[in-house]
């Protein structure tokens, strides 16, 4: 889920000719962005700050004094930027804590300096549901507008209006909430707004055409931002690309969904894989990748699956011990299987939830097959070059 003054993201059924090109799995406790470091922990929810949101402090301040503002201007600048993106926290955990009420984890939380990012590891499953999640990010904000409303009333504070922007502290900060709520109800999908209206569809229609639709408001809408910001603020702008963007892609996760509808693992697992054994040196691996075109391998001690040897643990271990290093001292223990039988688009979800590469496939306890996002890719534009004629025909074992 995405808003602005707050985002709140799901970790995306990417296009698997892309995320192919990814070479590991990154830790599953690592930030979504580069550059993040960590300031707390909340209700087991990390919560990061991206360097370039204390570029964006410093900025002000710099700002402030370079205009001979003073430093008490300085000061009450930074404060209110402060507290703007604790509401964002805020708004943040409303989407979080709601999700973890329909079962749905948050990964962590980052501060971003257009707003807030929340890594959902998937969506609710009911539209009712993620109409909820979608809606508790706005009404955290909203909560906040009245809870200040009632000090400035307290305080005998002018209520000033959301254009006044040398008001009080309070009174700004209430204005401002208020500002964000609204913004982030408008209907530019993958934002809060756009969100509800999927899930309203999707109360009515297939969620792969809710998604469609959506998605095609959200661009209409980044233009409208665009358009208007041009002349307003290149803030708006930059907000339209990030709108933009995010609405082609969760178009392109409904169109690779809609393909892969129907299809199960066995249509896209590799058969003709190559195994490498726990004592087996690296360079073993390396021969194989540049001998063909398989990038992971399950470690087989005899018939026994005992972990995977992903491309980026592979280029991990030759960085940390070289080619003499034994794979067991590269591998993943933690294994992600599937069954032969499984929805295929659902075995992509979980590749991705799951920030997964490769996933061993499994029958009877012994190993058929490897999928690979990879794999699926080249499946799909199979599927695309078959344009007008029927669907590429795949094994059927």
């Amino acid at each position: 889920m995405k808003n602005f003054g707050g985002v709140a993201t799901v970790p995306r059924l990417q296009s698997p000719a892309s995320s192919a090109a990814a070479s590991g799995s990154p830790a599953r406790n690592a930030p979504a962005l580069r550059w993040s470091w960590k300031l707390v922990t909340v209700s087991g929810i990390d919560v990061y700050v991206h360097g370039t949101f204390l570029l964006l402090i410093a900025f002000v301040a710099f700002s402030d004094l370079v205009a001979g503002r003073g430093v008490a201007t300085m000061v009450r600048g930074t404060l209110l930027i402060v507290a703007v993106f604790t509401t964002v926290v805020l708004h943040e955990f409303g989407h979080a804590l709601m999700a973890r009420r329909f079962g749905v984890r948050t990964r962590d939380i980052t501060l971003l300096p257009i707003g807030g990012v929340a890594r959902l590891e998937k969506l609710p499953d009911k539209p009712a549901q993620q109409l909820l999640v979608a809606l508790a990010g706005p009404a955290v904000n909203v909560a906040i507008a009245l809870l200040l409303f009632g000090l400035v009333r307290l305080l005998e504070l002018p209520v000033g209006s959301a254009f006044d922007s040398g008001g009080p502290l309070v009174t700004q900060l209430m204005w401002i909430n208020l500002s964000l709520a609204a913004f982030n109800l408008l209907p530019g999908y993958p934002m809060d707004g756009g969100r509800i209206l999927r899930a309203l569809l999707a109360m009515r229609t297939a969620p792969e055409r809710a998604t469609q639709i959506a998605a095609r408001v959200g661009q209409g809408v980044a233009v409208i931002f665009g358009l208007v910001g041009a002349f307003v603020s290149p803030l708006l702008m930059v907000i339209a690309v990030f709108v933009w963007l995010g609405a082609r892609a969760e178009h392109s996760v409904s169109t690779v969904k809609v393909a892969l509808a129907g299809l199960s693992v066995r249509h896209a697992m590799i058969t003709g894989f190559r195994t490498v054994s726990p004592m087996d040196p690296l360079w073993r691996a390396v021969e194989i990748t540049l001998a063909g075109f398989q990038q992971d391998f399950p470690v087989m001690d005899g018939e026994r699956l005992v972990g995977v040897l992903t491309h980026g643990d592979l280029l991990r271990g030759l960085a940390m011990g070289g080619a003499n290093l034994a794979v067991h001292q590269a591998m993943r223990r933690e294994l992600e299987t599937a069954n032969p039988s499984e929805a295929l688009d659902g075995a992509l979800t979980r590749m991705h939830q799951g920030e997964g590469r490769a996933l061993m496939v499994l029958e009877n306890d012994h190993v058929v097959g490897l999928l690979t996002v990879g794999n699926i890719g080249q499946l799909l534009a199979l599927q695309a070059a078959e344009a007008g004629g029927t669907r590429v025909q795949t094994r059927t074992r």
